[in-house]
């Protein structure tokens, strides 16, 4: 007799455009709700949303995943570079991802050696 493997269904992972459509269906009816009990009051908490929800977005943290890497001692080396004092580095503003690593020779004052690179991509943040 052949067994009949049972399927198991994983739960539908809910989507967060769902989530987002029921709160503004829920703020909808809220607002709609003080906009007919009274006009005075149904303005009041609009202004009152609209300055916590740009209170909220000023206040909230900044990602760091698209800063630029801090310079590190796996800066390019060549031939030319040896002994150079290590002078900056800075992304370029021309090629998104580039660093422009700069060194001074020491015995030409005048003269700055320049390398451009990839910038390292860092990991992908933990959820």
């Amino acid at each position: 007799m052949a067994r009949r493997k049972q399927t198991t269904e994983e739960p539908e992972e809910r989507s967060r455009l769902a989530g987002a459509v029921v709160l503004v269906v829920l703020g909808a009816v809220v607002f709609g709700v003080l906009f007919a009990w009274s006009d005075a009051v149904g303005i009041l908490a609009v202004w009152i949303a609209a300055t916590a929800a740009g209170w909220w977005y000023v206040r909230r943290p900044v990602s760091d995943s698209s800063a630029t890497p801090p310079p590190g001692e796996d800066r390019p080396r060549c031939r030319e570079c040896a002994g150079h004092r290590f002078v900056g580095v800075t992304p370029s503003q021309a090629q998104k991802g580039m660093l422009i690593y700069t060194s001074a020779p020491p015995d030409r004052p005048n003269h700055t050696h320049v390398h451009v690179v990839h910038a390292p991509t860092p990991a992908p943040a933990e959820r």
